[in-house]
């Protein structure tokens, strides 16, 4: 898959409006809130990666986290999120940035937050390393990373990845499919890619770039989220990281 194709998506109009309604209507998750307020405090330096229009970044606005910089590669997306703040009148710090290459100095956020299975929407394995090396470069030592992942583990999808392992073993997947995990999830407003990884191998890759496993836990053990959520999100693992 072309990253351009995943811009194209996400600088649409319709998937602006509807992360817009998301961070108006939705706001922080309960596991969210419950996650980041255990392990961040309030004047810690978050930096969020893939921030669309603000969820989460409001959110911890509204939880008295104020040392916050949010960014996403969407340049639509920044736009309105710049434009609800306003509105909103919290003069948060938006900024138009490339997850496989940030641009900051090193060792400068006490937490990074990667949300809404953000990290798994880059494609190839090859990008996501990048955005996990330049991760734990601008984290402090023992600094926290937060993201989220479906897992293929998960037994509502099991015969959909026993099938496609028997595609890939004869070389049959599709041309715009680069790993094995990789799928394009059809929506309302278009088919969005999504790397879905099986926890060992993404526990391995993550210590070969330096972090430490912290815990990975699926959301519906930390909260019974309310319906407007689940709806808006399937079940998904939280993974917290520390650079060691």
């Amino acid at each position: 898959m072309k990253a351009e194709t995943g811009l194209s998506y996400f600088n649409s109009e319709t998937v602006v409006a509807h992360y817009e309604s998301a961070a108006q209507k939705i706001g922080l998750w309960k596991s969210e809130e419950k996650i980041f307020q255990q392990i961040f405090k309030l004047e810690d330096s978050i930096l969020e990666l893939g921030c669309g229009v603000g969820r989460i970044s409001f959110g911890l606005h509204e939880l008295g986290y104020k040392n916050l910089l949010a960014i996403d590669y969407a340049k639509n997306m920044i736009q309105r999120a710049r434009a609800l703040s306003k509105r909103l009148g919290y003069s948060l710090p938006f900024r138009v940035c490339d997850a496989t290459n940030l641009e900051f100095e090193d060792g400068v956020f006490e937490g990074v937050i990667f949300g809404f299975n953000g990290i798994m929407q880059i494609p190839k394995e090859s990008n996501r390393i990048l955005a996990l090396k330049e991760i734990y470069r601008v984290l402090k030592k023992d600094g926290l990373f937060v993201f989220t992942s479906h897992l293929r583990s998960n037994t509502k999808y099991q015969a959909y990845w026993a099938e496609e392992q028997r595609v890939w073993s004869k070389g049959e997947q599709k041309k715009s499919l680069d790993d094995f995990g990789d799928r394009f999830e059809s929506t309302d407003m278009g088919d969005v890619y999504i790397h879905v990884p099986d926890q060992a191998s993404m526990e391995a890759l993550v210590q070969d770039v330096g972090f430490q496993v912290e815990i990975v836990v699926p959301r519906s053990i930390i909260a019974n989220e309310d319906p407007n959520v689940r709806e808006f999100s399937d079940d998904c693992a939280f993974w917290i990281l520390r650079k060691k």
